[in-house]
């Protein structure tokens, strides 16, 4: 009987096979795109809903509704990430849904090129704000650094070098938020887009 139930849980495998077994193509088909139009040029990222649903859904449902249209880059660090989709150009702070429980147990590492969510100090609350890593960020990867790590959920397919342009800006102190770009990098359009 053992046997018997074994052989037909390899039947339905073997009949689920083409589901589970992708061709490259139809794998990458299922990874939404989003180009970013900036100010300093194109930026498309690709996303991973099978390993970060949850963040995924939220982030292209800012996309979509034109969330990010507008914002800039708040926070550039050279030699770690940049910051943004939270402010307008006049530094206002746009309204959000409910955050987002944490998905930073996925397996995806904070590596250069990386597209992660921002949030507080409190692991579930991201909401818009996302950073570009721009070098191998281990330091940020689960459970680093507070025992819970920060969400990957994509990464840049093309532009990079448009996010190592955007590194490079110098910065400054505005109010109580630093390392802002002293030439606003403004966010003027997220749209997903087909491969």
């Amino acid at each position: 009987m053992k046997w018997l139930m074994l052989a037909l849980g390899s039947a339905a495998l073997i009949a689920n096979a083409p589901a589970f077994a992708q061709t490259g193509s139809q794998a990458q088909a299922a990874h939404p795109s989003v180009l970013f139009k900036t100010s300093e040029g194109d930026i498309r990222v690709e996303l991973y809903p099978e390993k970060a649903p949850k963040t995924v859904a939220n982030f292209l449902d800012y996309v979509k509704s034109g969330q990010y249209s507008g914002t800039i880059f708040h926070r550039v660090i050279p030699g770690f990430m940049i910051q943004g989709g939270g402010y307008t150009t006049s530094f206002a702070e746009k309204p959000t849904r409910a955050p987002i429980p944490l998905e930073s147990r996925n397996g995806l590492k904070n590596a250069a090129g990386t597209l992660s969510m921002a949030r507080t100090s409190d692991p579930n609350s991201a909401t818009a704000q996302f950073f570009i890593n721009t070098v191998d960020n281990a330091g940020l990867d689960y459970p680093n650094p507070d025992g819970n790590g920060y969400a990957v959920f994509g990464k840049v397919t093309s532009g990079m070098d448009v996010v190592k342009k955007i590194e490079g800006e110098p910065t400054t102190t505005r109010g109580p938020m630093s390392d802002v770009p002293q030439k606003q990098v403004v966010i003027q359009s997220a749209t997903v887009v087909s491969k």
